[in-house]
C-alpha cells in the first residue's frame, strides 16, 4: 500500500493515522510525504491531505470545508477500521476512549494539550524539532510512526490478554468465594485488574490477587477499591512495609519472605508455601 500525507512539519494525527493502516491493514506499507495533487491520486490511500473524506476510497482528509465532524485523519481511520471489522469492538474502543478523542480533539483545535504532561500529540511535536528540511522531517515522520506503531500493537497485545484473562479472574473469584478465602490464586499472571472489577470486583469479598512472578517468586498484591485507585481495599501490615529479606522475615517469621512496598499494596516471597504461609499466619487469607 502507497500512503500519501503532506510533506513538511507533521502532527500526531497522520503520524497515528499512517500507524494505524500499517499495524491493521499493510504491515509494509509506504508512506509519500508529498502536496503534489498527481502524486495524492494516485496513492492506495491518503490521510491529513487531499481535501477529500471518503472511506471507501481511503481518503481520510478533515481540513475542507464541507467536513463537518469532529476527527482528525487519525480519527477517521480508526472509525473505518471499526466499520471494516479490522480490529475488535473492544480494541476499538480501548483507542478510541484512551486515546484517539484526545487526539482528535488536540488537533481539530477544541483542546490544548496538557504542557506538564508528555501526551502524544507533545511527543510529535517534539520529535518534528531536529528537522530543518523537507528530508529531514521525512526521516522524523518514519521515527515517529515507528514509535506510534509500538504503541498500537502493545495496545492490541493488552486488549488479547485482557480478553483471555476475563474468564480466568471470574473462575478465581467464585473460587476464592467457595473456598473462603479474600485471596485470589491465579496459576499464571494475567492482567486482572480490568476483568476484576467488570465482574464486580468493588463488592466481591477479596482483597488480594497471588500470582507467580516471572523469575519464579510468588507475589501477593492488595486489590484497590477501585479500578486506577492508588489505595487497597485491605493493606498488608505497617510493620512490614518497606522491608526486604531478614528484616521481612523477621516481622512475617516466614523464611523465604522477600519484599513488601512501603506502601504495602504488594508483597513478595521466594515460594508459594512461603507465600500461603505468611498470608494464614497474619490473618489476610481468611475473610477479615
Amino acid at each position: 500500500m502507497l500512503v500519501a500525507t503532506h510533506d513538511g512539519p507533521f502532527h500526531a494525527d497522520d503520524v497515528m493515522a499512517f500507524a494505524l493502516l500499517r499495524v491493521f491493514v499493510d504491515a509494509e506499507a509506504r508512506v509519500v510525504r508529498t502536496r503534489d495533487p498527481g502524486v495524492i491520486a494516485g496513492a492506495d490511500a491518503v490521510i491529513d491531505v487531499g481535501g477529500v473524506h471518503d472511506p471507501a476510497a481511503r481518503r481520510f482528509d478533515h481540513h475542507q470545508a464541507s467536513y463537518e465532524g469532529t476527527r482528525s485523519s487519525a480519527g477517521m481511520v480508526l472509525d473505518w477500521l471499526a466499520a471494516e471489522g479490522r480490529l475488535s469492538v473492544d480494541l476499538a474502543e480501548r483507542l478510541r476512549n484512551g486515546t484517539m478523542n484526545y487526539l482528535d480533539d488536540v488537533d481539530t483545535g477544541r483542546r490544548a494539550p496538557d504542557p506538564v504532561v508528555p501526551c502524544f500529540p507533545r511527543i510529535v511535536e517534539a520529535l518534528n524539532q531536529p528537522a530543518s528540511d523537507h528530508a529531514g522531517y521525512d526521516a522524523a515522520f518514519l521515527g515517529a510512526a515507528a514509535m506510534a506503531e509500538a504503541w498500537l500493537r502493545g495496545t492490541a497485545a493488552q486488549s488479547e490478554k485482557v480478553a483471555e484473562a476475563r474468564a480466568l479472574v471470574r473462575e478465581a473469584m467464585a473460587r476464592a468465594v467457595a473456598e473462603g478465602t479474600q485471596v485470589i490464586e491465579l496459576e499464571r499472571y494475567v492482567p486482572w485488574k480490568e476483568p476484576y472489577f467488570e465482574a464486580g470486583g468493588g463488592e466481591h469479598p477479596t482483597a488480594f490477587v497471588l500470582h507467580p512472578g516471572t523469575d519464579g517468586s510468588w507475589r501477593a498484591v492488595a486489590i484497590p477499591p477501585v479500578l486506577g485507585d492508588f489505595g487497597q481495599k485491605v493493606p498488608f501490615p505497617a510493620a512490614w512495609a518497606g522491608l526486604s529479606d531478614a528484616e521481612l522475615e523477621a516481622q512475617t517469621g516466614v523464611a523465604g519472605s522477600v519484599f513488601c512496598h512501603k506502601n504495602r499494596f504488594i508483597a513478595v516471597w521466594k515460594t508459594r508455601a512461603a507465600a500461603v504461609e505468611t498470608l494464614q499466619r497474619h490473618g489476610l487469607w481468611a475473610p477479615g
